[in-house]
Order: structure tokens, then sequence, then C-alpha cells
């Protein structure tokens, strides 16, 4: 007589007993229900409008407070990826120029295109120029430090056929399809500092200081925070008063007369 011992019966009970059958192997554990989701996993796709607006409607204080929180911290996951829309330097090729630069910067934060655009540093380079590394530094330093901005890098005379050493490092600044400001030869008369460059950016229109609320006092309505925005930034006050209005041109070492720059045709 053939004995299965997976079978559950009286006898292969008795046998496992007596030892004559090893024991059976426990059942494996039912398998636990799924978590309940967290309270960001099931407001998810809730902008921070809706989530005002379901927070306004519990009848619970401390579910509006959670609710609350995470609006803020939506908000403020939506500024970061804002915030990084650019923030590095872009290497870009001659065939890209006018798309990556001339195009870019007729485009608004969100894509369309408007009256201000953005601004657009174009970097124009050669390794193993001392001041076209430093220059180099100092632009993706910028690049993070203003992510609003567009910066891009091309080898010189990649950009530029022949273009000469001694006219680089040098910067093409763009703003709403046009060129705003040409920098030449940056450095080549003394070392320059990033602040120096900054001030330069700023007034050229390439960089827009990001603008400082004055502390408020009680509760303000909406009108007085926008007019809090508007407030000029300290730091772009002091550069306008140093330079009422930006030259077309701000170069290094001083040049030949029968240089111009309509020699070069981008």
């Amino acid at each position: 007589m053939a004995v299965n011992p997976d079978e559950d019966t009286e006898f292969n009970d008795a046998l496992r007993k007596h030892g004559i059958l090893p024991p059976r192997e426990p059942a494996p554990p039912s398998p636990s229900p799924p978590p309940s989701p967290t309270l960001d996993e099931a407001l998810g796709d809730l902008t921070p409008a809706e989530l005002r607006e379901l927070g306004e409607d519990v009848g619970d204080d401390e579910t509006e407070r959670m609710i609350e929180a995470l609006r803020r911290q939506r908000i403020a996951e939506l500024r970061r990826v804002e915030k990084a829309r650019y923030g590095r330097v872009y290497p870009i090729g001659r065939d890209d120029y006018t798309r990556e630069v001339t195009e870019a910067s007729k485009l608004t934060q969100d894509g369309n295109t408007e009256e201000h655009g953005t601004g657009v540093v174009c970097f124009l380079y050669k390794d193993g120029i001392p001041r076209s590394d430093r220059a180099s530094e100092h632009i993706r330093i910028m690049a993070q430090r203003h992510p609003h901005t567009k910066f891009v890098s091309i080898v010189g005379d990649k950009c530029i056929p022949d273009l000469p050493d001694a006219r680089l490092p040098m910067f093409i600044i763009y703003r709403n399809g046009e060129i705003r400001n040409q920098i030449v030869a940056w450095g080549g008369d003394r070392e320059r500092q990033i602040e120096e460059l900054e001030a330069v950016l700023i007034l050229a229109g390439a960089i827009v200081p990001e603008r400082r609320q004055m502390p408020k006092q009680g509760r303000r309505d909406s009108s007085d925070e926008d007019e809090s925005d508007d407030e000029p930034s300290p730091r772009r006050s002091a550069a306008t008063r140093t330079n009422g209005r930006s030259a077309k041109n701000i170069r290094g070492p001083a040049k030949k007369d029968s240089d111009s720059d309509s020699d070069f045709d981008l």
C-alpha cells in the first residue's frame, strides 16, 4: 500500500507522531494586506489650489493642518523645479547657434514668446588661455547662481572662423532675439573677478537679480505682496547708479580702429 506523505489524513498524522513520516512543513503565512496610502500618496495628483480647497472643506483641524503642510511642500517643490530651468553651461556647435541662442532668447520662462524674452550668454573660449580658463570657471558658477539665464559655450573659432585668440574670451549677450552687448578679451588687461562679470551681465540685461521682499508687518493682502515684489534689489540699484546706460561693447585691451565687430559673421 503506497502512502502519500502530503495527504492530510489521520493515518499520516499517526505515522508522523511515531516518527515514520517527517513533520509537515508549516503552511506559508497569508500575505499581509497592502499598507494604507500616505496622505502624500493619496493626494499626489492635486495641485496646490486644489489642496487649499480640500483643506477648507475638511472638518478636522488636524487633517486641515496636514493638508496645509503638504500644500506648502508642493509649492516649494514646484519653485525648485522652476528655479532649475537651466542652472548649467550648455556646450553648443555653430549649427546650434540660432536655435540655442537667438531663438532661445525670445522665449519666456513658460516657453511662450513675449516682449522681454530670456537672457542668453554665449561664451566663446579656447582651452589653455589662462584668462579664458578663469572665465570658464566664473561662467560655470554664474550659471548655477542665476538659473533663469541661459549660458552656452562654444570654442571661439568654431563659432567665428579665424577668430584671433587675442579676442578671447568673448561674451555675446542676447535678449529677445537681439544682441544686447559684446564683451571682448575679458581679463586681457588685468585679472578679473567674478563679481565684475556679474555686474556687467546685470547692466547688459542678461541677468535679472532676484528681488527681495521687505519684512512684512502683520497680514497683507495679495496686492501689497505684489507691490513688495516690485521693489528693486539693493544690488541692482547700486549697479544702475554706477552706470546708467550700458555701452554696446565692453572690451579688454584697446584695439585698433580698423577692428570692428562687423568683422565677424555669426
